[in-house]
């Protein structure tokens, strides 16, 4: 243990000496705020750029195409950085490019501005969720570590789903202004919530420089499996919605999610207690039925049956696979292992986007992405299988 009681070791944790009723709260609430402003310009900034700047749709993809670039390639760098000089400094740092990315809306710069701030803005969200995710490890109990995870990844998840619809409402009541002004105040919001965490010491000179550890390629390739699945609700659920007849094309992802967070909370002991290969089973073949009877469906209900078993099937993929990485990964390379497998998830999802937009052009309905992709997630029952021999090995 360290001299300084606000600081707690990797070792610590294990003591079980920070219950987690005071400290994991304190992160969810701060992912919840700074990604709640991540998500308040979902909705206008399109309207920003092809309103006032005259912008094309290409220009909208692009603009959070480069977002969600970003994060993928400063996800491990992310990692090593929480790990080498400590989890408060690159949550910081994440929460102080995230409140200055608004900055490039609002000067003059045009489309060039706004693209600056989404850069600033991918490499925030990086910082923020993956310093947060090390601190997670280091502080958690190891019997709970499952249960941090999970209930961990509550708070991004809750603020993308919440930031849409206060964007949506700010842009109506203030417009850009008022906007602007709540998503650069709710980092700041976060900065302070992160100064009141315990500390995690960095480990220095022993940190390894492998950006994609070993022990992350498979517990990755799973979860870009499941993300697949992901992916395809988020691109192609309304369209394919629409193309079975049914007026609320915009309930697939809402029902996703609640299929999700209701599952995540439901079950946030699980993963500590139930072997990966059967929990990485279970939850694929769920997501899989879920998306098959959303590509099939011929009534509404069971379209959106579909979508919350997808939800919550896809849930528990994200805890189980960082427990396996957890496990299987050197001390000095967990930050980046961590940072690296929720590239991996950002990598499932580009996959779908780009790979059902194939499969729609080709079979003339979004709804044919579906069974495709709930072949891919069946996919991770097999590379899990391997991933957990090699950590028995």
């Amino acid at each position: 243990m360290v001299a300084d009681k606000s600081t707690v070791g990797w070792s610590d944790a294990d003591q079980g000496s920070q219950p987690w009723s005071r400290e994991l709260p304190k992160a969810v609430v701060a992912l919840f705020a700074a990604f709640t402003a991540f998500g308040i310009t979902v909705p206008v900034l399109p309207v920003l750029i092809t309103g006032r700047l005259h912008g094309s749709s290409f220009e909208v993809g692009l603009t959070f195409a480069l977002n969600a670039i970003t994060a993928l390639v400063v996800r491990p760098y992310a990692g090593q950085f929480a790990q080498r000089v400590g989890t408060r400094p690159a949550m910081l740092l994440g929460c102080g490019l995230a409140a200055a990315s608004t900055v490039f809306y609002v000067l003059p710069l045009g489309i060039p501005g706004i693209l600056v701030g989404r850069i600033m803005m991918g490499a925030g969200s990086a910082l923020l969720f993956v310093g947060g995710a090390v601190w997670i490890v280091a502080m958690a109990p190891t019997d709970r570590r499952g249960q941090w995870v999970g209930l961990y990844g509550l708070g991004p998840w809750s603020g993308l789903i919440a930031g849409p619809i206060v964007g949506d409402l700010l842009f109506r009541v203030g417009s850009y202004p008022l906007a602007w002004t709540v998503a650069a105040g709710l980092p700041l919001l976060a900065v302070m919530v992160v100064l009141w965490l315990k500390k995690v010491a960095g480990q220095g000179a022993s940190t390894s420089r492998s950006l994609l550890p070993r022990s992350v390629v498979l517990p990755g390739l799973a979860l870009a499996a499941g993300a697949f699945g992901y992916g395809t609700v988020t691109s192609f659920g309304v369209l394919a919605f629409k193309s079975h007849g049914f007026g609320s094309g915009s309930l697939a992802l809402g029902l996703f999610s609640v299929g999700y967070l209701v599952t995540r909370l439901l079950t946030s002991r699980v993963p500590d207690k139930v072997a990966p290969v059967r929990l990485i089973a279970g939850s694929s073949i769920a997501e899989a039925v879920g998306l098959a009877l959303m590509g099939f469906a011929p009534a509404f209900w069971m379209g959106a049956v579909g979508a919350v078993l997808a939800g919550a099937g896809f849930t528990l993929f994200q805890p189980v696979l960082a427990l396996i990485t957890i496990k299987t990964a050197p001390e000095a390379e967990r930050g980046a292992a961590l940072g690296a497998l929720s590239s991996f998830l950002d990598i499932g999802v580009t996959c779908a986007g780009l790979g059902g937009g194939v499969i729609a052009t080709a079979s003339s309905t979004p709804a044919a992405t579906f069974p495709a992709a709930a072949v891919v997630v069946l996919a991770a029952i097999i590379v899990v299988v391997f991933a957990a021999r090699r950590r028995s090995a």
